[in-house]
């Protein structure tokens, strides 16, 4: 089966977690300390004057968006914010979003216009002229001055997605050009010259030369990536998960040489109505990643998981989450050089507005930054996890299959013959 076709489309529950309040902001019944279609109303006002005409100017960050609707024949283009003058850069660099409060992610987000345009996914085979403009766009390094021409004055409508972060007003686009050469990095170029090159190698090519995941995730997407014969279009939310799958692996292969942990680690944070705990313990690799929407008081975690050899199917419980929480364990691990069995407890608090599963990827990279408590005993890490998770960590434990594993198999390196150090 091509590449392409075993990408991770989003899940009807993982939609349904992401459904706005029927309130729309008039009385925030939702009880979320900020409300998104105010913060909306609030940055369409802003933009108003940018948009009372049927074409743009403004920096593209960069970015691009590609849909999933009417697969294989998508909408496709770039977002570019209706401010010559502002810097786009944070735009899109979610990496760059956990120390910001979610009016100002917000408010980044609804400040871009997405242009949109039906494209074959096939045709990045032999891209148009508007659709090779929209490669350009996401090549670039740096912020990229855009102008977009439409049909009409963009539409004043918001779309939110479960992985992707959010975009504001939006129009069919009839031209798009570049008022600038965009600073193209040296890699970037030759993986994207190279037409023998697959998908999944690029990937990893691109990754390994210190390119930003978010860029890698774009390329991708706009079919920039593969074989000519097989090069396509992605929707931006497969794209997403299919990139943090595919390094994942890649590294999972190197961390199985390296010897275990030798003791229990706590690692953990907190953003943006996220709270995200780790536990790492000693063995070969296994991971199970939980997933807690703290909307009432009896609310139950999902739960995937994997043992030394990985997943073979879909983590269809958690969806994006699992391979966005996975990868940063498995970075840390590659950076410390060992090997080890890993937890991962993710709480969705009540207040939480969906801008995408990117967060989580970031929670845990900053998570593994920090060093981490250290304890000798499975028993002491969890008394630990008690202290910092809001649901009884009881629940936690009665879903998971890795915890569970581990009780019943102490002497695991005598069968093994592999030493745990």
């Amino acid at each position: 089966m091509p590449f392409q076709e075993r990408l991770f489309k989003v899940t009807r529950e993982e939609r349904a977690r992401n459904l706005c309040s029927t309130c729309y902001g008039h009385r925030r019944l939702c009880g979320k300390p900020v409300c998104p279609i105010l913060t909306k109303a609030e940055t369409l006002m802003r933009l108003e004057k940018g948009l009372n005409k049927e074409n743009i100017f403004g920096s593209s960050p960069p970015a691009v968006f590609v849909g999933s609707w009417n697969y294989p024949k998508v909408i496709a283009g770039p977002l570019v914010p209706p401010l010559p003058s502002v810097d786009s850069s944070v735009m899109d660099a979610p990496e760059l979003w956990l120390d910001k409060t979610m009016d100002e992610i917000l408010s980044y987000r609804f400040s871009l216009v997405r242009g949109k345009r039906f494209v074959e996914v096939k045709s990045a085979r032999a891209p148009s002229s508007l659709l090779s403009t929209f490669q350009e766009v996401v090549m670039a390094s740096k912020p990229v001055d855009t102008e977009m021409w439409f049909n009409k004055r963009p539409r004043l409508d918001v779309v939110f997605t479960s992985r992707e972060p959010p975009s504001g007003p939006s129009a069919s686009i009839t031209r798009a050009v570049l008022a600038e050469n965009p600073k193209v990095p040296r890699p970037v170029e030759k993986v994207v010259s190279d037409t023998d090159l697959k998908a999944i190698e690029g990937i990893v090519t691109l990754y390994d030369s210190e390119i930003s995941q978010r860029q890698i995730t774009r390329m991708l997407s706009i079919g920039l990536l593969g074989t000519r014969r097989l090069k396509r279009l992605v929707p931006t939310e497969w794209s997403i998960t299919a990139v943090d799958d595919i390094l994942g692996k890649k590294i999972h292969k190197e961390i199985l040489g390296y010897p275990w942990i030798n003791e229990f680690m706590v690692f953990g944070h907190k953003a943006l109505s996220n709270n995200v705990q780790i536990l790492l313990f000693p063995s070969s690799w296994m991971f199970e990643a939980q997933e807690a929407w703290l909307t009432s008081a009896d609310s139950v975690p999902g739960v995937d998981f994997e043992f030394v050899w990985g997943r073979k199917t879909y983590a269809s419980n958690l969806a994006g989450a699992y391979y966005a929480s996975r990868l940063p364990v498995l970075e840390y691990l590659r950076r410390i050089r060992r090997q080890a069995g890993a937890l991962v407890f993710m709480e969705v608090y009540p207040d939480w507005i969906p801008i995408g599963v990117w967060r989580f990827r970031e929670i845990c990279r900053e998570a593994l930054r920090k060093e981490p408590l250290r304890f000798s005993t499975f028993e002491e890490s969890l008394g630990e996890l008690r202290k910092r998770l809001t649901l009884p960590l009881d629940k936690w434990l009665e879903k998971s299959q890795i915890a569970t594993w581990h009780k019943k198999q102490k002497k695991m390196t005598s069968f093994l013959g592999q030493s745990a150090v």
